[in-house]
């Protein structure tokens, strides 16, 4: 089988950076301590704005071409979905331009996405009224999760493109979620599943010591417990 004919990848899951990465929760790496006004100041506490887009993942990045990339959109809803790529490009598409937030203090001003909105997603699944949670699933067998206010927020997008062209596969493509108010791991790369719960479900970071919340004006950069032994994921190809 060719490999445009099934989804493959490149890398590994980097043990030692997940390790660092926990120590860092465990020891409060990065906090300044102060408090920002997102009504008032651009650039978060304890951030610093860039002009490149770092590439940071868990080391491994899953190659899916587009006529192989399947979203499913399910759990606590009335009526799930899964979607081919034709299937997502044929929804309604939006622009929009946000700044993005990463927790090992970068900032990226103005970026040009396009994509589809929560809001569209939300109007066709229609959320059971237990439904308070969102869990995200990707393609290398990471998870973050939001709560379902977070995900219905006007300026989340499903993103396909950044700057006029379709995402890479460092950056997440062929789809990623992009939720600009909050630090930039809970806007998934390699989106395959999106999940709708009543009980919260905290994912690969938040179990490792990252804020549940992880609210940049508020530094919510860590949640404080000690780190769990790790469990790295299995990419899901």
């Amino acid at each position: 089988m060719a490999d445009e004919d099934k989804i493959t990848g490149t890398g590994q899951i980097k043990d030692k950076l997940i390790r660092t990465k926990e120590a860092w929760a465990r020891e409060g790496r990065l906090l300044t301590g102060s408090v920002g006004d997102p009504t008032r100041d651009r650039l978060p506490p304890g951030q610093r704005e860039v002009k490149d887009w770092p590439v940071l993942d868990m080391g491994y990045q899953p190659t899916i071409p587009n006529h192989l990339w399947r979203l499913t959109i399910d759990g606590l809803v009335t009526t799930p979905l899964t979607w081919t790529h034709a299937d997502f490009m044929a929804q309604p598409q939006v622009d929009l331009v946000t700044d993005i937030h990463c927790v090992t203090q970068w900032s990226r001003y103005d970026n040009h996405w396009n994509g589809i909105t929560s809001a569209h997603v939300l109007a066709l699944v229609q959320p059971k009224p237990a439904a308070k949670h969102v869990i995200f699933h990707s393609y290398d067998g990471y998870t973050t999760n939001v709560a379902l206010d977070v995900f219905a927020a006007p300026d989340v997008l499903l993103a396909h493109s950044w700057e006029g062209a379709p995402l890479t596969k460092e950056h997440g493509g062929p789809v990623r979620i992009m939720i600009p108010r909050f630090y930039f791991w809970k806007s998934a790369k390699w989106i395959k599943r999106i999940e709708f719960s009543a009980e919260d479900k905290p994912g690969f970071w938040e179990v490792r010591g990252y804020h549940n919340t992880a609210d940049p004006w508020k530094e919510d950069r860590y949640s404080g417990p000690e780190a769990p032994e790790p469990i790295f994921p299995n990419p899901d190809i």
